[in-house]
């Protein structure tokens, strides 16, 4: 049972559900890919001695390296939720430590929406959230940001 579906008050309902962006998975894929490189560039080297060996632990490292760091952005994605519902937004992250933030929705005075130029043509974005007071809440790669913000605004 995921952690929002615990902390539903009663007759409360859920109105959308966020999600982190498939763009997280790129540098990691990056250097996995790399490491590839560097290991079909070591096979096919004819000359063995150093520059073959460090061509083969550079590309072990690039592609273990990589594997670890995709397999930490799988898992980050997976123990992260976002939620809105109809009387608070809340996000939560980690595993054994965990963080939690709720803010309620009457609390809301603006929701920003940050996107880079890549951010835009694949459609993702940081969404801040101010609250009353100097609260700031900032969500980092969230897919469709627009209408995460739009779910939230629209009330």
């Amino acid at each position: 049972m995921s952690y929002v579906s615990r902390i539903l008050q009663p007759g409360e309902q859920r109105l959308h559900t966020g999600r982190i962006h498939w763009v997280v998975y790129l540098p990691p894929l990056v250097v996995c890919l790399a490491g590839l490189v560097l290991w079909i560039v070591a096979l096919n080297r004819e000359a063995p001695g150093l520059l073959t060996t460090t061509s083969f632990v550079l590309a072990a490292l690039c592609g273990i390296g990589g594997l670890i760091w995709l397999a930490w952005a799988w898992f980050d994605t997976w123990i992260t939720e976002i939620e809105i519902t109809d009387r608070r937004v809340i996000y939560k992250r980690g595993f054994i430590f965990r963080r939690t933030s709720e803010m309620n929705m009457d609390k809301i005075e603006s929701v920003d929406v940050d996107q880079s130029i890549l951010g835009r043509i694949l459609n993702y974005g940081t969404i801040t959230i101010r609250g009353t007071g100097e609260s700031q809440e900032p969500f980092k790669t969230v897919a469709d940001p627009l209408e995460f913000r739009n779910r939230i605004t629209a009330r």
